[in-house]
C-alpha cells in the first residue's frame, strides 16, 4: 500500500499506515521542527541538528528522494517533473490533514486566504496523481456554519473531493473518536475517506450521505459503512489515564489497579512499524517534568483534591464575583467535606493541613486565578483531547502538568517514537514554530490511523486480487486462441 502523507506533521497518520503494511513514498511538511521528528522516526537519524539543518537546505528533488519534503506543498506542485514521477508511482493512497476550517468552493478565487489555498493544494495533488484512495482528517469544528443556508466547510470539501480527476471519488464522511480505536483519550475528529469511482464500481463499494459516527464496538447501532474504520474497543474496556501512564512518575497518592502493562504491550506492538529500538524504562525520552512555582503547584494540588472529591472545577471561576461573595461561593462548592484536609503535591510531600472549613475556604480564595480552564484529569477515565498547549491539564497523581511523553502515550505514540526540537515556545513564536507539545497535540492518533489504514488495505487487496484474476483470465483466453 504505497502512500503519500501531506501536511504530515510529526507522523501520526504515517505510523498507523506503516503498521498496517503501508509503504511511505513521500511526506510533505513545511515546518522544519515537525518534519525533523517525522524524518527521525520514519526515515533516518535526525538527532544532529547541524546535519538536519543541512538537509533542510538541500534541493527539492533530493528531499523527495529521501521521502521527507521540508517545504510548502506548493513547491512540489510547481515542479512538473517531480509531479510526473509521483504519478508514475501509482500511489495507492494520499492521506493528510490540510488546514481547511475556512474552506470554500470559491477558494480558487481567494488565493490570499491560506485556509482556502492549502486545502485546494491538497485537492490539486489528488487530481494530478489520481490515487486509488484519499483520507482527509480535521477538527469537528469544520461542521459548523456561520451563514444561514450555507454548507459547512466539511460539506464543501466533500463535494470538491468527489469531483477530483477524470473518474471522481466516492466519499464517506465520518466522525470518529480515538478512544473507540484503542486510545486512552476522548478525541473526536472528522474524516473524509474516499475511493476512486472506477474502483468503487468494480468492488461494489457504497457510501452514506450522512456522517457516520463511531461508537464502542458493543454500542454500534448498525453495520459500519464500507469505508469507515471499524471500532475495536468495547465500552467496558475503554483505556484510561492510569492505564497509559502509571509507570511514569509517582503514583503513590493515587492507589488503584490499572492495565498499564497491557497498554505498554500494545504500544510495543505498534512500535514494530519503526526501525528504532524500544527504550528501557530508565531511558524513555521526552519525559521532562515541567517546573512550576510553589503557588502554581499548590493550586494544582487543590485541583487534584477537587477532582478526587467530586468538587466542580467551576468553583475557581465563580470566585471572581468579588471578595464579598467569594467565601460563600467556595463554601457552597465544598459541601460536606470531612476535616482535617491535607493537600499534598506528591507521596513524599508532607502537605498543607486545614482543620476547618474557614481555613480551607480562605486559602482557596487566596489562590484565585484568571486561568479557569485548568482541571485535573480523572485517572480512571480516558484523557480529554490532547491539545497543542499543555497548560490546561493537571496530572492526577502529581501537582504538575503532563510531560510530552505522557501526552504522546494518550495519543498512542510508542516510547521509541522520539520527539525532537524545542519542548514548547513563546506566544509570539507559535505561528511559525511547531515544538514538541504542538507536534503531539496536532497529530492524528496512531490508533485511529491504523484502523483507517486497515480498511483501506482491505479494499486495495480485494482490488488487486480482482485485477490479477482478470489478467489470468485474459492470459488463458489468449492462449486458447493461439492453440486453436
Amino acid at each position: 500500500m504505497r502512500f503519500v502523507d501531506l501536511f504530515a506533521g510529526c507522523g501520526g497518520l504515517s505510523l498507523g499506515m506503516e503498521r498496517a503494511g503501508g509503504e511511505l513514498i513521500c511526506a510533505v511538511e513545511k515546518s522544519d521542527m515537525a518534519a525533523r521528528t517525522f524524518y527521525h522516526n520514519h526515515v533516518g537519524d535526525a538527532a544532529d541538528i547541524r546535519r538536519w539543518e543541512s538537509y533542510v537546505r538541500t534541493d527539492l528533488a533530493r528531499q523527495v528522494a529521501h521521502r521527507v519534503v521540508v517545504r510548502p506543498l506548493s513547491d512540489v506542485l510547481e515542479d512538473s517533473r517531480i509531479m510526473g514521477a509521483l504519478r508514475q508511482r501509482e500511489i495507492d493512497a494520499v492521506v493528510g490533514g490540510p488546514p481547511c476550517q475556512g474552506f470554500s468552493m470559491a477558494g480558487r478565487r481567494q488565493r490570499d486566504d491560506i485556509r482556502n489555498r492549502l486545502a485546494w493544494e491538497y485537492l490539486d495533488f489528488v487530481e494530478r496523481t489520481s490515487p486509488k484512495m484519499v483520507v482527509i482528517e480535521n477538527v469537528v469544528g469544520m461542521r459548523n456554519t456561520f451563514t444561514a443556508g450555507e454548507e459547512s466547510s466539511f460539506d464543501q470539501l466533500r463535494d470538491a473531493l468527489a469531483t477530483r480527476g477524470r473518474q471522481g471519488y466516492l466519499v464517506q464522511p465520518v466522525q470518529v473518536n480515538a478512544m473507540h480505536y484503542g486510545s486512552p483519550q476522548h478525541r473526536p475528529r472528522l474524516m473524509l475517506i474516499a475511493v476512486r469511482s472506477d474502483i468503487a464500481g468494480l468492488l461494489g463499494i457504497s457510501v452514506t450521505n450522512s456522517i457516520w459516527k463511531s461508537a464502542f464496538r458493543d454500542e454500534l447501532a448498525a453495520d459500519v459503512p464500507d469505508l469507515a474504520p471499524i471500532p475495536v474497543v468495547r465500552s467496558a474496556d475503554v483505556w484510561t489515564v492510569r492505564d497509559s501512564i502509571s509507570d511514569l512518575g509517582d503514583w503513590g497518592l493515587m492507589p488503584g489497579r490499572g492495565r498499564n502493562a497491557r497498554y505498554l504491550e500494545r504500544l510495543r506492538w505498534l512500535s514494530e512499524a519503526l526501525d528504532r529500538p524500544v527504550p528501557s524504562s530508565d531511558q524513555i525520552q521526552n519525559q521532562n517534568k515541567r517546573r512550576h512555582t510553589d503557588r502554581v503547584a499548590t493550586r494544582f494540588s487543590v485541583y487534584r483534591w477537587m477532582q478526587q472529591n467530586g468538587i466542580d472545577a467551576r468553583m475557581f471561576s465563580l470566585l471572581d464575583r468579588g471578595p464579598g461573595t467569594a467565601g460563600e461561593v467556595a463554601r457552597s462548592f465544598l459541601g460536606d467535606i470531612e476535616y482535617p484536609v491535607v493537600l499534598r503535591a506528591s507521596a513524599n510531600d508532607v502537605g498543607l493541613r486545614f482543620e476547618s472549613e474557614t481555613e480551607l475556604t480562605n486559602f482557596i480564595v487566596g489562590l484565585g486565578t484568571r486561568k479557569h480552564s485548568q482541571k485535573a484529569l480523572d485517572p480512571d477515565k480516558p484523557a480529554r483531547t490532547v491539545v497543542s498547549l499543555p497548560d490546561d491539564y493537571v496530572h492526577p497523581a502529581e501537582s504538575r502538568t503532563f510531560t510530552v511523553r505522557e501526552l504522546a502515550r494518550f495519543q498512542g505514540f510508542p516510547d521509541n517514537f522520539e520527539f525532537l526540537g524545542k519542548e514548547t515556545t513563546g506566544a509570539h513564536r507559535r505561528r511559525v514554530e511547531v515544538p514538541q507539545y504542538t507536534q503531539v497535540g496536532n497529530a492524528v492518533s496512531p490508533w485511529q490511523s491504523y484502523a483507517v489504514a486497515l480498511r483501506l488495505k482491505e479494499h486495495l487487496d480485494r482490488y488487486r486480487n480482482l485485477i490479477q484474476e482478470e489478467r489470468v483470465l485474459e492470459a488463458v483466453g489468449a492462449a486458447a486462441i493461439v492453440t486453436s
